[in-house]
């Protein structure tokens, strides 16, 4: 008992930090990536100024230039409630990380119910979402964040639908089962290659990606629940965005692209580039779909999706138990 109190408490700083890390490289990767990604779909460059080599110090840059400037707080706003809603949204982003199976014995927290944990832990930074809205004291930015929040209502159910058919088909709910179960060709084979679709779709909306960008639509909304914010707030939040990226592409690698499994030597390296290429296709997405218009954004979550994923989790079912009679 105690051999094992000590691993705990030695492993531990050993898990954070390596959290930590993942946190906050992957994210300011797909930030950069986002740079480049975008210029040359638009025929352009893109960042070649900070760093010797196409600016890969431009997201430092970027740090350095958030640090310098005044962080400002509305003199109508809730000054306790404004502060405190960049850590409400960007804490949970952090703990997801902890969830997610990197290896087969790579796993920092293993929990027999660890899917759900981390879809309730990436829909908690909506609540941050909704208080920089409120304490703002901004009716654009409010108007920002009670769309977040309907957004974040039509889009949880089909998110949760879809891997809810995930588990039912493995058998369980732990992460790292689910990786173990589905093999490395994934669950994109099959019915479950739909539940992939309605999970990607309903994820880049719970993430305010375009084209559900509706939250933060610049055109209407200056800029939604960011409206108020500078500084080092302002920088949390966008850090919250693309470690949103990272957290659900890993989160869909997990659950049907084979997680940290490859036709040879399997390891994290597997879900790395999995991640990478899904956040690849968040961004893509960004360069070339036009932003839905708000009943468009409703319409399509609860005539289509919600249907079809109820309609997917009743299949799955339906196999699942077939095969059992077997």
């Amino acid at each position: 008992m105690t051999d094992l109190f000590d691993s705990y408490w030695v492993l531990l700083p050993v898990k954070v930090l390596a959290v930590l890390v993942l946190f906050l490289t992957f994210p300011l990767l797909v930030g950069y990536m986002e740079h480049k990604v975008m210029a040359h779909m638009q025929a352009r460059l893109g960042p070649m100024e900070a760093g010797r080599f196409h600016g890969v110090l431009q997201l430092v840059a970027d740090g350095i230039k958030f640090v310098q400037k005044e962080s400002i707080i509305p003199r109508a706003a809730d000054r306790w409630v404004f502060a405190l809603a960049p850590a409400v949204a960007l804490i949970p982003g952090i703990l997801v990380f902890g969830f997610i199976p990197y290896g087969r014995d790579l796993v920092p927290i293993r929990s027999d119910v660890g899917l759900f944990v981390t879809l309730a832990l990436s829909s908690v930074s909506v609540i941050g979402v909704l208080m920089a809205a409120w304490s703002s004291a901004n009716k654009y930015s409010l108007m920002g964040g009670v769309r977040a929040a309907a957004q974040l209502i039509a889009y949880e159910l089909p998110l949760v639908l879809a891997a809810a058919a995930v588990a039912m088909q493995a058998g369980s709910a732990d992460l790292a089962v689910i990786v173990e179960r589905q093999g490395w060709w994934g669950y994109v084979v099959g019915p479950l290659a739909v539940g992939f679709f309605i999970y990607g779709t309903a994820a880049l909306a719970e993430l305010t990606r375009p084209p559900f960008d509706m939250p933060v639509a610049d055109s209407e909304l200056v800029f939604g629940h960011l409206t108020e914010y500078t500084g080092l707030r302002f920088a949390f939040f966008l850090l919250t965005e693309y470690a949103g990226i990272v957290s659900q592409s890993a989160i869909a690698a997990t659950l049907f692209l084979g997680g940290w499994q490859g036709p040879v030597l399997d390891g994290p390296w597997w879900l790395a580039a999995k991640v990478l290429a899904l956040s690849f296709c968040v961004i893509w997405f960004r360069a070339t779909y036009p932003r839905l218009r708000e009943d468009q954004l409703q319409s399509f979550a609860w005539l289509r999706l919600v249907p079809v994923s109820l309609l997917l989790l009743l299949v799955v079912g339906f196999l699942k138990v077939y095969e059992v009679g077997i």
